[in-house]
């Protein structure tokens, strides 16, 4: 990227019902706009106006108003109730999100920011994906993809960067999910995304063992020693430029992240954590970082960032909605930008 050039990010509207106009409007009246970023809504005039005019009404909230945004709109009704989304309110989040993925894959668009939608109102409107990363990832073509939660901690300025091996499937069902090939796909895209997204040529990885202790050498379970063991010794000499940590027992891998995040910022903790499966991942994250964790999608030929919370439509519409996780995505996604911009 040379000075001349611009970011330009889309930022779609998440379902009309929820927080999302709420939190892209106190986002944007916040947010101090660098002159090389271009922000642009992908949603619906007249939802973006039904949200302004009643926040205004309601509190006293300063919001940033629809006239002065750039937006793409996509003609949606704005008959409905905050909080009580519905098919209509799930076909306007999934139009919007495809429209931001066709803009961007045409080159309009450098990176998305996703608010959030609700999924069972996807299936409503007979759309069968589980989230807005399946369609991300199918619609650009990519079938290695992977969910990263990033968060700055406003305490000490450490950053957190967590990459989820699986996601959404039981805990049952995760022993006969992971193997060599997945977890090779999902370092193979941490240890790219690190590289081209953060600057991070030889990044320091700590990997999660699957049971308690890691086992304690097969008294706790198998898994590490019949075969996860080896998969990272084979791991550290394809990636010679990493330094791979573990298998870290899971329950005290997530220490020195804690001591980073609330007290020492120069403590040795690595740049990244490598958890097999999801609640051994998100739930340090969340309590860490609830207000500031990011979910960016890791594969995709284009930047994709997310607030890591959902609709909340159980405060939608009231004016009380914390817009700090939206400040957070819109700012990760301008960093990842710059970054792959100056790399290429």
């Amino acid at each position: 990227m040379n000075h001349n050039q611009k970011i330009n990010l889309a930022i779609t509207l998440g379902d009309p019902a929820s927080i999302g106009s709420e939190i892209i409007l106190k986002a944007l009246n916040n947010f101090i706009f660098s002159p090389e970023v271009n922000i642009t809504i992908i949603g619906s005039r007249i939802c973006l106006e039904k949200a302004y005019y009643d926040l205004q009404t309601k509190t006293n909230v300063n919001l940033a108003h629809p006239d002065k945004l750039n937006l793409v709109d996509i003609n949606t009704s704005c008959d409905f109730i905050w909080g009580k989304g519905n098919a209509d309110t799930g076909k306007a989040s999934f139009l919007y999100l495809e429209k931001a993925i066709a803009l961007t894959l045409e080159g309009k668009f450098d990176g998305i920011v996703t608010a959030p939608i609700a999924k069972s109102l996807w299936q409503k409107a007979g759309y069968n994906y589980l989230g807005q990363t399946e369609v991300l990832a199918q619609k650009s073509g990519v079938d290695k993809f992977a969910m990263m939660f990033v968060g700055k901690s406003p305490y000490t300025g450490w950053m957190l960067r967590t990459l989820l091996a699986t996601t959404h499937i039981p805990l049952k069902a995760v022993a006969d999910t992971i193997n060599p090939d997945l977890l090779d796909s999902k370092l193979d895209l941490l240890i790219h995304t690190l590289k081209e997204d953060f600057n991070l040529t030889s990044p320091h990885i700590a990997i999660a063992g699957l049971n308690p202790h890691s086992g304690e050498d097969g008294k706790l379970g198998n898994e590490e020693k019949e075969w996860l063991n080896d998969w990272l010794e084979n791991a550290r000499k394809r990636y010679p430029q990493a330094q791979l940590m573990g298998l870290i027992p899971p329950d005290i891998m997530w220490i020195k992240p804690a001591q980073a995040w609330y007290h020492n910022s120069n403590i040795a903790v690595a740049d990244a954590f490598f958890a097999l499966y999801h609640d051994q991942g998100l739930i340090p994250v969340k309590s860490m970082a609830f207000e500031q964790a990011i979910n960016t999608t890791i594969g995709l030929p284009f930047i994709r960032t997310s607030p890591d919370h959902g609709t909340a439509f159980d405060i939608a519409g009231q004016g009380i909605a914390h817009h700090n996780s939206m400040i957070s995505a819109i700012e990760l996604a301008i960093t990842q930008c710059i970054n792959r911009h100056y790399l290429r």
